[in-house]
């Protein structure tokens, strides 16, 4: 059985992942940074179906934390199956950003893939075996008004996700992002009404949690072992 990781795995898509995963045959760490309690319930629901799961917290930005709680993990195995899914937004005009939070989005996506990424990619590598995706976003490839941190953060997972794949290719490793439009969750909902979707999604309606982790359980499977160094949108015809 495959261990896998997803961060931010208590979200509305991270959540989705790891349903998809879990009900894949593999087992599915559910991470959280404060939503411990959330993380664990997803787990329990997930072990209730017969699927293999397990809850885990920390901070992804905490260098020291994260190596520490990664190495614990690493005492049953290795992961085989990374999701970078941990992110936030705190959006703002650049005029008006504070410096906090221009540096603590680019910390949780930027400092969160390498700490995260880095401690569990050698035991990964020595199983020659092994599957990134890191969760993006359209705001990386089209801008955002507001969201300059937020698209500066998702576009440097997109070169590292790139540089990666080239490293890791001769290992059995692919790496490769998956670049979401407008997604249900209780964020989107807050801002963009039906009205607004219509105009800004030709297929005129938001996209679903279990679409991006159909995309998702895809790329870290068998099927999609030549895909690497991808940046695939799934976004409705947005872009």
């Amino acid at each position: 059985m495959k261990r896998a990781l997803v961060t931010g795995g208590s979200g509305a898509i991270g959540g989705a992942v790891c349903r998809a995963l879990a009900q894949g045959g593999c087992h599915v760490v559910v991470h959280a940074h404060t939503g411990l309690a959330q993380a664990e319930e997803r787990a329990a629901s997930l072990r209730a179906e017969g699927c293999s799961a397990e809850a885990l917290a920390f901070d992804v930005t905490d260098r020291e934390a994260t190596i520490a709680a990664l190495e614990e993990l690493l005492k049953a195995g290795p992961i085989q199956i990374l999701v970078n899914n941990a992110g936030l937004h705190d959006d703002a005009l650049l005029a008006g950003m504070r410096w906090e939070q221009w540096s603590r989005v680019l910390d949780v996506a930027l400092n969160g893939f390498f700490n995260v990424t880095q401690t569990l990619l050698l035991p990964m590598l020595a199983t020659r075996w092994g599957r990134i995706v890191t969760v993006s976003s359209a705001s990386a490839q089209a801008g955002n008004r507001g969201q300059t941190n937020y698209a500066a953060a998702k576009a440097g997972l997109h070169g590292a996700s790139k540089s990666l794949a080239l490293e890791v290719a001769s290992r059995g490793v692919t790496v490769n992002v998956v670049a979401p439009g407008i997604i249900e969750s209780g964020m989107s909902e807050s801002a963009f009404s039906p009205e607004r979707i219509g105009q800004l999604v030709p297929m005129k309606r938001a996209g679903t949690p279990e679409e991006v982790a159909h995309l998702v359980e895809f790329l870290v499977s068998e099927r999609a072992a030549y895909i690497s160094g991808q940046v695939i949108s799934i976004n409705g015809a947005m872009l």
